[in-house]
């Protein structure tokens, strides 16, 4: 036998971990990995399958259960990850991305923020995109160039996200913005819901797999976005997107 098939997955793990670690390796295996092909070929983004493993609680895993998490923790979240990967990488990957939205609502938001989007983020009756990438700023996000001005009690969008996992099929957009100068403290990070006028998005990128998530352009043309739909105060929003992505690589 080769080494990787000598390796337990369960080695060193609580009796707990080992349970919601067998649950997710036994929705890998019957719900994921027999469609895994067809999605991809197909690019299917699987909703229904998604949501049948929120109803796991792997909708919200690191969300606080007042708001409709599985209130788990980090380690406990990449051992889940981990075994749903073994069904479909691709889909796994979104949901990892999905639950760092959530996580970053619940965390960051007020108590009306968290109430308005996390139970159906964690249900995932509403799916959720994370939108920092944009096309002159990969690596630097700090140089980040969609602006958001202040017009009474909204801000107005414009600029564009690039390569974003769900566009255009996800109903949540966690969005970091310019809301000041240049550099990092300028930042702010807004919520902003698929249907708000203004908001559009690019034509589905052509990918060689990976397509069970699609990837599409953000556009944001005079898109207004209530104030109360702000993570944080104005100029914390590269702060909180870091923390997303800290939580995000450990899942990756």
């Amino acid at each position: 036998r080769g080494i990787a098939s000598c390796i337990d997955p369960a080695h060193g793990l609580t009796d707990e971990q080992k349970d919601f670690q067998k649950v997710a390796f036994d929705f890998a295996a019957n719900e994921m990995a027999p469609r895994m092909a067809e999605w991809d070929q197909k690019e299917v983004f699987p909703v229904e399958t998604m949501r049948k493993a929120a109803q796991l609680g792997f909708g919200g895993i690191y969300v606080q259960p007042d708001v409709g998490g599985s209130g788990l923790s980090r380690l406990d979240t990449s051992v889940i990850f981990e075994a749903l990967s073994t069904g479909c990488v691709s889909t796994t990957a979104y949901i990892s991305i999905h639950n760092m939205c959530a996580w970053m609502i619940d965390t960051f938001g007020n108590a009306k923020q968290r109430e308005r989007f996390c139970p159906d983020l964690c249900s995932m009756e509403k799916f959720a995109s994370y939108c920092l990438t944009e096309p002159g700023s990969g690596s630097d996000a700090a140089s980040l160039l969609t602006s958001a001005q202040l017009k009474g009690d909204h801000y107005i969008l414009n600029g564009s996200k690039a390569f974003i996992s769900g566009g255009g099929d996800t109903d949540v957009y966690v969005v970091m913005v310019r809301t000041g100068g240049k550099g990092p403290k300028g930042i702010s990070c807004m919520v902003v819901e698929k249907g708000t006028p203004g908001l559009s998005f690019g034509k589905k990128e052509k990918k060689v797999g990976w397509n069970s998530q699609p990837t599409r352009a953000v556009i944001f043309e005079d898109c207004a976005v209530p104030v109360s739909h702000r993570l944080g105060e104005e100029g914390q929003g590269f702060s909180i997107a870091m923390k997303g992505l800290n939580g995000g690589r450990i899942n990756i």
